[in-house]
């Protein structure tokens, strides 16, 4: 009877136990897209890049992604480049007595050591030039950042809808209407 007894809470035990590692690989295996969205190269994390979609016929689009440095120098976002588009350019737009304005970096964005850098809509961006298709939800496309120090590194940009993926953030500024294709014109000011 003790035997038989011992045995039942055995096996009972051994159930929980798998029924705990199936749902954490359940768990786990869920999770697996939102880790697989970031990219690393040398000591720079690159975390879910990402697009606004675009209307038919728009011409340059914005690129978005967060860039964390984790090594103790820092290092420069000198280049990008995507296969819907002609060429990317790194931009900064900003606000300043009531007049959006925006300037192509032609250094390059300083990425601090230790740091983090966001390019998200109403900041540093990416403008994709000359683009050869619309920007579709819920589609993606490959493209490259190049870093002086660490490198260049592949990576994938999900194309979202106007609003951007959940938690994205506005840079203290909203977006003409029109997205990018306002820059070349409603006050918009290129410097």
């Amino acid at each position: 009877m003790i035997r038989y007894t011992l045995t039942r809470v055995l096996r009972h035990g051994e159930e929980r136990f798998g029924a705990a590692i199936l749902a954490a690989a359940l768990i786990l295996f869920a999770a697996q897209p939102v880790l697989a969205h970031g990219f690393k190269v040398g000591e720079i994390e690159i975390g879910h890049p990402w697009a606004r979609m675009t209307p038919a016929g728009a011409k340059v689009g914005g690129g978005y992604v967060g860039i964390h440095n984790e090594g103790k120098e820092p290092d420069t976002l000198v280049s990008a480049s995507a296969e819907v588009a002609d060429h990317v350019e790194i931009h900064e737009m900003a606000v300043t007595d009531g007049v959006m304005k925006m300037r192509m970096l032609s250094e390059g964005l300083p990425i601090p050591a230790g740091g983090e850098v966001k390019l998200a809509p109403g900041g540093y961006h990416l403008m994709l030039m000359g683009l050869k298709q619309p920007l579709k939800e819920g589609e993606s496309f490959k493209g490259t950042l190049t870093f002086a120090k660490a490198g260049t590194v592949d990576v994938v940009f999900k194309v979202e809808g106007m609003a951007g993926p959940k938690g994205a953030e506005m840079k203290g500024m909203e977006m003409p209407e029109g997205g990018h294709d306002a820059h070349s014109g409603h006050g918009a000011s290129t410097n």
